[in-house]
């Protein structure tokens, strides 16, 4: 292969970013002794609850020997699951971090006791496939997992199960301490903060564990919760997740009369609006950046906390989403956010300006969302293609170091691959936001992004109008040609082919009614429209479904994009 200015730039691109990435992702190393080495629980204090919600049936499934985690399966045959391969790395996690141990509590009965109890001990005896095991992710909800269940674990328990459960407690607290003195992603950082705060708060003689979780919290709270209430991640899935841990956690603390930092106080307060921004009238988050599949049980169980009457936000501007509500349940929320820094950035999608809309339960555009498990759908889940957006010139928004770059495998980026896994190396960075309403009542919002300047020379531009009544949402699509300081293109100029997508839900079905389409649904029918363009429906996925990827359609409007090019389109409820 010939050295090309193409692969000149991406040797450029990754030799800058390795360094950049690896100095902000990562807390230096230090070869300082621990204080935790030696340190040892005497005994356990509290439980803190657990409120992600449990369910006796899948209790039922596993005295049965079926594990179905993340999407997939496992049938044991009455053996223990830890004599399994994974059936996926997904599947593998959740079988390590034992938060299943929750549904065999929902049983309430000396037999799911008897069967949690035995496999803690499986696992205790070093079962399993322990290189996965002892990912710091795993580890660290692992240890939650297990101090949350410890009443289901050890009721019943002789004396040498006890010690044997406090030293495995001590293994997994000396095991995140160690692999954050080595340097941590920020998420995982968050995550063992959380998991090392539990753990001090949890267990006599673990006072030293208690101050250094606290500090590492504070400090990973405070870099992470953006003012907003937004994580940096920008990904729905890990704030949910987040608050379900840091709510017990925050009680926990004022059951042992210790006063919570302010940090965790803080983060909590504002979390909770920013869940009820991206939520729609199904219960479920929308489908950004990383969020698959909701539990709407336990986002319910969560909103709890932020009153019945609380009111959602309207704009995060730190956290890029925005939501315009109009009557009659009508609901867009719109990705309007630059993409995430490449350390927290390894689920974050390439969805810049993409929306989705619903009408009260009824959801009608979407995003494809993220699947629990498969490499390689989740790499396909995060292009721009997998959004409801414009896609230009068939690549994506942002340059993913994952996806391979063609004729080319740079050593450094495969490090950095392994090391950080997917990132996004180059995305929108400049999002310009505006947003207010119009004489007529309607709310208007409007941005434009970047992320094609480098590649195409071209800016995105979209604009929503939402009508008081619910019963319209119009929107325009734009492309702008960048200048450079003298004023020369930044781009070729030349026309550039573009898809503008709007993948529906698979609730929804569309036919063609003369140059729009009709969209009928559990709901009020809705019908597309657009100007000057016949709009063509094909096939879609949509990945974020409990059980497994399910078949759905979506809208493309097939066009030459240039300088000053304009589309306006849209959404009308009919009846």
């Amino acid at each position: 292969m010939g050295w090309g200015p193409d692969r000149w730039r991406f040797y450029r691109l990754v030799g800058h970013e390795a360094g950049r990435i690896v100095r902000g992702a990562f807390v230096r190393a230090t070869s300082r002794p621990s204080a935790l080495a030696r340190l040892r629980p005497t005994g356990l204090v509290i439980a803190p609850q657990d409120l992600r919600t449990s369910d006796a049936t899948i209790a039922a499934d596993i005295y049965a020997g079926l594990f179905v985690f993340a999407g997939r399966a496992l049938a044991t045959g009455g053996r223990s699951p830890f004599d399994f391969a994974p059936p996926s790395i997904q599947w593998g996690e959740a079988l390590y971090g034992f938060g299943w141990l929750r549904h065999l509590r929902a049983a309430e009965s000396a037999l799911s006791r008897a069967n949690a109890r035995a496999f803690v001990q499986d696992f205790m005896a070093g079962r399993g496939d322990r290189v996965l095991a002892q990912r710091p992710a795993v580890v660290a909800r692992r240890l939650i997992s297990l101090l949350s269940q410890s009443p289901l674990v050890l009721e019943g328990a002789d004396h040498a199960f006890y010690q044997a459960f406090l030293r495995q407690i001590g293994r997994c607290t000396r095991a995140l301490d160690r692999a954050l003195r080595r340097g941590m992603l920020p998420r995982d950082r968050l995550v063992a903060a959380v998991a090392l705060t539990y753990a001090g708060l949890c267990c006599e003689g673990f006072e030293p564990v208690l101050r250094r979780g606290t500090r590492l919290l504070h400090r990973e709270l405070t870099r992470q919760i953006l003012p907003d209430g937004g994580h940096r991640s920008r990904d729905p899935g890990f704030a949910k997740d987040l608050l379900l841990d840091l709510l017990p956690l925050r009680q926990s603390f004022l059951s042992r009369d210790i006063a919570p930092p302010e940090a965790l106080l803080n983060a909590v307060d504002r979390m909770l609006p920013l869940l009820r921004l991206l939520r729609h009238g199904d219960a479920s988050l929308g489908h950004h950046n990383g969020m698959g599949a909701t539990a709407a049980d336990q986002l319910a169980t969560l909103l709890v906390y932020d009153g019945a009457l609380a009111k959602p936000l309207m704009h995060a501007p730190h956290s890029g989403y925005a939501r315009l509500e109009g009557a009659g349940g009508t609901l867009v929320v719109a990705d309007i956010g630059a993409a995430p820094p490449p350390a927290y950035s390894v689920v974050a999608g390439a969805g810049c300006l993409s929306f989705e809309l619903s009408c009260g339960a009824q959801r009608l555009v979407v995003n494809c969302g993220m699947p629990a498990t498969g490499e390689e759908m989740r790499e396909l889940s995060r292009t721009t293609a997998a959004h409801s957006t414009a896609c230009l010139a068939d690549t994506s928004s942002c340059r993913f170091l994952a996806l391979p770059h063609p004729g080319l495998i740079h050593p450094l980026a495969a490090w950095l691959t392994r090391r950080m896994g997917p990132i996004i190396v180059r995305g929108p960075a400049e999002v310009a936001v505006e947003r207010g309403s119009d004489a007529e009542g309607a709310s208007v919002l409007a941005a434009r992004h970047d992320g094609y300047v480098p590649t195409l020379g071209l800016r995105h531009e979209r604009r929503w109008r939402l009508h008081a009544d619910g019963a319209l949402l119009e929107g325009h699509d734009g492309f702008v040609a960048e200048t450079g300081a003298r004023g020369d293109p930044v781009g070729s100029g030349d026309p550039v082919a573009a898809a503008i997508r709007f993948h529906l839900h698979p609730s929804v079905r569309a036919s063609r009614v003369g140059r729009g389409v009709h969209l009928a649904g559990a709901g009020a029918p809705w019908l597309f429209e657009v100007d000057e363009i016949d709009p063509v429906i094909e096939e879609s996925v949509f990945f974020a479904a409990f059980n497994g990827a399910r078949r759905t359609e979506q809208i493309v409007l097939h066009l030459t994009v240039g300088d000053g090019t304009r589309v306006a389109w849209r959404f009308r409820r009919l009846g």
